[in-house]
């Protein structure tokens, strides 16, 4: 089933001399249950496109349909609750609160939206993570892959349609860079997980089912 559909997105920053395509014209679909990679070098817009599939920034022109929904078509309130009920969003620096502990931080989507925790899944969560000793600790008492792994269970935790990560592993030495790709190969797996990656690293990149290129802007 297809869950996404990008058509002909394009941005472009600027204007004159100093405009900027980020991104030209890129197309594809991703299907449930997929594992992709998106690599490509620093400036190959690769970021910003993984920002307009979550609806964080807008195109200057295309379209993403999110089962068959225009999501650029959405209010601000329907987006929002888009991002947080069905977008499992992983980022580079982790976006963790600090003064939450591991559970708190895994719970706090579901805190947000009122909704009954399901503490079964979340202790099945905490141990696919291997992090059943730390959930009381802050994150600061973490090492950055423990960190990054909470970020994963927090996007986990609401069940989301699709997980968007973005340089997942660039904050990381190469051990927990790999454990972390593991992780995420593992919730594709087992939970059937739909993944979206960006990575500069093309070893990385390989532990996907799929692999797209994008180079000045363009899918090659």
């Amino acid at each position: 089933m297809k869950i996404l559909k990008i058509e002909n997105l394009k941005k472009i920053y600027g204007k004159g001399e100093s405009k900027v395509v980020a991104l030209d014209n890129v197309s594809f679909d991703v299907e449930e249950g997929e594992f992709i990679a998106i690599i490509g070098p620093s400036g190959s817009g690769k970021s910003t496109l993984l920002h307009m599939i979550a609806g964080l920034e807008n195109p200057t022109e295309g379209q993403v349909y999110f089962y068959d929904k225009n999501i650029y078509e959405m209010d601000k309130k329907n987006l929002t609750i888009l991002r947080r009920q069905k977008i499992g969003i992983i980022y580079q620096f982790y976006n963790l609160i600090p003064t939450l502990n591991v559970e708190e931080n895994i719970l706090l989507p579901l805190e947000l939206d009122r909704k009954e925790i399901d503490y079964k899944k979340f202790d099945e969560i905490i141990e696919f993570l291997n992090l059943t000793n730390r959930k009381k600790h802050l994150p600061s008492e973490l090492s950055g892959g423990q960190q990054q792994k909470v970020a994963i269970g927090r996007a986990l935790m609401i069940n989301p349609t699709i997980i968007l990560a973005d340089e997942p592993t660039g904050n990381l030495d190469s051990k927990s860079s790999n454990e972390i790709v593991q992780l995420l190969k593992k919730a594709n797996q087992e939970y059937h997980q739909t993944i979206i990656m960006i990575t500069h690293n093309l070893e990385i990149a390989k532990l996907a089912n799929r692999i797209i290129k994008i180079e000045d802007g363009k899918l090659l």
